[in-house]
């Protein structure tokens, strides 16, 4: 909700913003862990419709890139049985009911851009506004209640992470092995687990590295006809791998050649990691938090209603909005 401030002559000054930290605990580190890659100005929880009606489980936006979460745990596997039918008990709960809810979501977001609240009673509105014009809509599942489950159906399952394949075809009746999950090339969800949500946003904790690699991603699910990974880690080893000196981009599948369909095996992560490069990159990269540590401030202080000058931090107008569109490797020589 918003709060109006007043002076000591009684005049409305500032607004507070009191933020949703998440209403179930998933939710609430979902919220926490999009604090940190979005950023406190640009991602609010528990978003609502004018009817009421939670829109999604948390919201980002920043200029044309909207990005909608659905968090859902699942505990179907804690009590024991038919490990196949579980999966699709476990499955059609924590995924493909979200995977619909995110359908709305996004129509409802294109038809009704500035009729987006932070309350139930459509009292305070989205204090960020989403643009006329195209938008970039990243619609993203994360479900939880399977990792365990998943470690003891297969030992060569390093984290317990979901795989995923895309494809053309996602008939459930030729694609019954648990654990997988077969997902649409149209319009594509992304669908994160417990294990890589912390990782992947870990990872890619800028709006700007996040975007480009869902964009890579998607790319990637329009160009072949099937795309299929391990886990959602093991693709982003793939991913930071595989960079583009031509266009200075990282991409997903050859440069080259004529393929059509590309397969991430088990373990890319766990043996990107051990390398030579991540190590470094992740000892270069600690510098550049003091880029953080100055948007969160003076975010917090929007947030709060006391932060001074006439720039406006949600609308774009202000040197906080530029600071955040900054890569990771661009904080590095900025802090320094």
């Amino acid at each position: 909700m918003a709060l109006a401030k007043t002076d000591s002559a009684g005049q409305e000054t500032a607004m507070i913003i009191e933020r949703s930290s998440g209403q179930t605990r998933t939710e609430q580190y979902l919220s926490h862990l999009c604090d940190c890659t979005f950023l406190k100005a640009w991602s609010y929880s528990n978003p609502c419709k004018a009817d009421g009606k939670e829109l999604c489980d948390l919201i980002a936006v920043f200029e044309n890139n909207v990005f909608l979460f659905f968090d859902r745990e699942s505990r179907k596997f804690d009590q024991e049985g038919d490990v196949l039918l579980t999966w699709e008990r476990w499955k059609k709960e924590a995924i493909t009911k979200q995977i619909r809810t995110a359908a709305g979501a996004k129509r409802y977001v294109l038809g009704n851009r500035d009729r987006i609240f932070l309350d139930a009673g459509a009292t305070v509105s989205l204090p960020l506004a989403i643009p006329a014009g195209d938008l970039n809509i990243h619609k993203i599942v994360v479900a939880h209640g399977a990792q365990e489950a998943c470690k003891r159906f297969s030992t060569a399952n390093i984290y317990g992470s979901l795989g995923v394949s895309y494809r053309a075809e996602t008939d459930s009746s030729g694609f019954a092995w648990p654990f997988i999950i077969p997902l649409e090339r149209v319009d594509p969800v992304h669908v994160l687990d417990s294990h890589n949500l912390a990782l992947i946003l870990g990872e890619l904790d800028t709006l700007y590295d996040f975007q480009a690699y869902l964009t890579a991603k998607e790319e990637a699910i329009g160009r072949y006809d099937v795309l299929s990974y391990c886990g959602e880690e093991d693709l982003l080893a793939h991913y930071f791998l595989n960079f583009d000196p031509d266009t200075k981009r990282y991409r997903i599948g050859p440069k080259e050649g004529d393929y059509n369909a590309i397969a991430i095996g088990e373990g890319e992560w766990r043996d990107f990691m051990d390398t030579g490069p991540y190590q470094r990159r992740k000892a270069e990269n600690r510098i550049s938090y003091t880029w953080d540590d100055l948007i969160q401030k003076t975010a917090t202080n929007a947030l709060n209603g006391v932060l001074g000058g006439n720039s406006n931090v949600f609308l774009g107008q202000s040197a906080i909005h530029e600071m955040a569109k900054e890569p990771r490797m661009s904080r590095r020589a900025l802090s320094e």
